[in-house]
């Protein structure tokens, strides 16, 4: 007679949604971010499907370097589409409810598309290793058949190593606080409201970040140390120039993204004492990424910029210059 009772209550205390209360200690005047935060998801879904159907219409841009840029601006909207929808109605019509599983699938989203553009980002680098170190081999390695592998791959990648980590919040007890100080169903955000102890879930999101994120990071970067390396080498000052201003444009929104990530780390750890930095942050790293890689792009690879200005009708204007 003394079992049912507790058993009743510990599932009356199940919460059934969590809520979204937005910017931690801003909850007054964060209406105001959303003008600029529609204007760059907007800006992101624009310029990435730009540059997907410029990619596609231009003969001259379908080469494994373009193509990977086009899954990167897939990813992209991906990314920014996990999250700002619902940061935009919690900023503009105040809803802030989310049910349990609608935010398991958003931190499953979150983590699959980070893991997937820092991927796809390690591919980019491994294509200009090849290009640049090992030119003439380059049409022999970097195939239609390799950028299909190396996609198929890090798909595979991530999205099986990141099911764990809404499977084990699923599994945690809300009996409780059922309140987010965030825009964002975070993993460790909402984990931290469980009843329950969560070591498991602080060690495999740690573990996540490390093998996946960190491993791309340390291969990126070695990848880019040895092109120039390589560059350097060269007798050709023009050739050096030239080789320099392919990879720059890479290596300005890998420095960005991975940057991001580390200071998101590092602020989550003073994230009692200031909670708004590492949640501003958090949201900016999903949403600054998708509007700035294609901007950056597009200004800086010329065969890209041209076909856009073909796109948007300045063919003409191309042609006189």
């Amino acid at each position: 007679m003394d079992i049912a009772p507790s058993t009743v209550n510990k599932s009356a205390f199940q919460v059934s949604e969590f809520i979204l209360m937005g910017f931690p200690g801003i909850h007054e005047w964060q209406d105001w971010l959303s003008l600029p935060m529609s204007l760059l998801y907007l800006l992101a879904l624009g310029a990435n499907l730009l540059i997907l159907i410029t990619i596609s219409h231009e003969p001259a841009l379908h080469q494994p370097m373009y193509q990977f840029l086009g899954i990167l601006a897939v990813v992209d909207i991906g990314l920014a589409t996990t999250s700002m929808p619902k940061i935009l109605a919690i900023l503009w019509f105040d809803a802030k409810t989310i049910s349990l599983p609608h935010c398991f699938t958003q931190i499953y989203a979150i983590n699959s598309f980070m893991c997937m553009e820092s991927g796809i980002f390690l591919c980019m680098a491994v294509d200009r290793y090849v290009a640049i170190c090992y030119p003439l081999q380059y049409p022999f390695i970097v195939t239609e058949a390799f950028v299909i592998k190396a996609t198929l791959s890090m798909v595979l990648r991530n999205g099986l190593l990141t099911i764990p980590v809404p499977i084990l919040a699923a599994r945690r007890h809300y009996c409780s606080r059922n309140e987010i100080d965030h825009c964002l169903c975070s993993n460790l955000g909402v984990t931290s409201l469980a009843c329950d102890d969560i070591i498991i879930n602080k060690l495999y999101q740690l573990v996540l970040a490390w093998f996946v994120v960190g491993c791309d990071m340390i291969l990126v970067f070695a990848s880019y140390a040895l092109i120039i390396h390589s560059v350097l080498r060269l007798n050709s000052a023009e050739a050096i120039s030239k080789a320099l201003s392919t990879c720059s444009s890479h290596l300005i929104l890998i420095l960005f993204f991975y940057t991001a990530i580390v200071l998101i780390s590092v602020t989550h750890l003073a994230g009692r004492k200031i909670p708004l930095i590492p949640v501003l942050l958090n949201v900016l790293h999903i949403v600054i990424p998708p509007s700035l890689n294609p901007m950056v792009y597009a200004l800086r690879m010329q065969e890209l910029k041209v076909g856009i200005q073909r796109m948007l009708g300045l063919g003409k204007y191309v042609s006189r210059t």
